[in-house]
């Protein structure tokens, strides 16, 4: 009797063990990363650019709260947010205390689908049977009918009112009181359909040191089109990192059609004879259906921008 139950009751142990340290712990160990890119012109001083991701915030995360204001004593040159601040649309307050501190320091964003709408319950398989089917996500498709609609148009005006530049199919620029200059290039969200690359395009204006491209979620019809047009360094989100990982392998999803080994961090990308680097964020929240994290703790990541040799 005791071989027979032995195993399975085992194995029952090992996983609620997993779970419960994956929904306990792991989803509330915030880290920062540090990450160096080298895409400055020559001679130009280092820059460091703090990027926010997939916040995802629920009314009541206090740690997370806290944890976000700290991040403005690193004092960055100025704030990248890649969307997906909300998972609730009550949350808008509690988004703009955590982020509060860091608004008052240069900054941009762009907005994710979940800034627009709410999260439904969703089986978290159907991730895996998507990507064996070759389909991403929501495949690059709008939300359907009973989608939530959230406050973003708060979001958006509070962050305007504190400079930010909005970054949703937009150029914009951020000026530094010793004279540098950086060019900014934006897509709303292509996971559902609202990057519009044709009202952008072109690449970085004549003159200007140094143009970064900002999107949300890092689709390989995005990353073609701002590699195509030179831009050095790509910063976006909604991966998750995977979220769910396996120890000593990885992601097996990355909610796009990136493939997994860039699912996070720094990595290249290549099109059209060009490469760009790539800077994908694993973020710092969950959907609040979803509240699990294994093997990819929640990050924000300070990246700072060198002159290449």
């Amino acid at each position: 009797m005791r071989a027979r139950y032995g195993i399975p009751l085992g194995v029952t142990a090992v996983g609620a063990a997993g779970l419960a340290y994956a929904a306990g712990f792991e989803v509330r160990s915030f880290r920062l990363r540090r990450v160096e890119v080298p895409v400055l012109p020559p001679g130009m001083r280092p820059l460091r650019v703090l990027q926010v991701s997939d916040i995802h915030m629920v009314c009541g995360q206090k740690k997370k709260r806290r944890w976000l204001q700290a991040l403005a004593a690193l004092r960055p040159d100025f704030v990248i947010n890649t969307g997906d601040n909300l998972s609730d649309p009550d949350a808008v307050p509690e988004v703009l205390d955590a982020l509060g501190p860091l608004m008052e320091l240069p900054g941009a964003y762009v907005f994710g689908s979940n800034d627009y709408y709410g999260p439904k319950l969703r089986n978290p398989a159907r991730y895996l049977v998507e990507r064996a089917r070759g389909r991403h996500g929501l495949n690059g498709n709008a939300p359907v009918h009973g989608a939530i609609h959230n406050p973003w148009e708060e979001l958006r005006d509070c962050f305007d009112t504190a400079g930010w530049v909005g970054l949703n199919n937009a150029r914009g620029r951020l000026k530094f009181p010793d004279g540098i200059e950086i060019a900014l290039t934006g897509l709303d969200d292509p996971h559902i359909k609202r990057d519009r690359y044709a009202t952008v395009g072109g690449g970085a204006e004549p003159g200007e040191g140094l143009s970064l491209a900002v999107v949300h979620a890092p689709y390989l019809r995005v990353l073609d089109a701002f590699t195509a047009d030179r831009y050095p360094l790509i910063l976006a989100g909604h991966t998750h990192g995977g979220q769910l990982c396996v120890p000593f392998y990885g992601a097996l999803v990355t909610n796009c059609d990136l493939d997994t080994q860039r699912v996070k961090g720094l990595s290249l990308h290549r099109a059209g004879g060009r490469e760009s680097y790539l800077h994908v964020s694993a973020g710092c929240g969950t959907n609040r259906y979803t509240p699990v994290r294994f093997a990819c703790p929640p990050e924000a990541t300070l990246l700072t921008l060198t002159p290449q040799e």
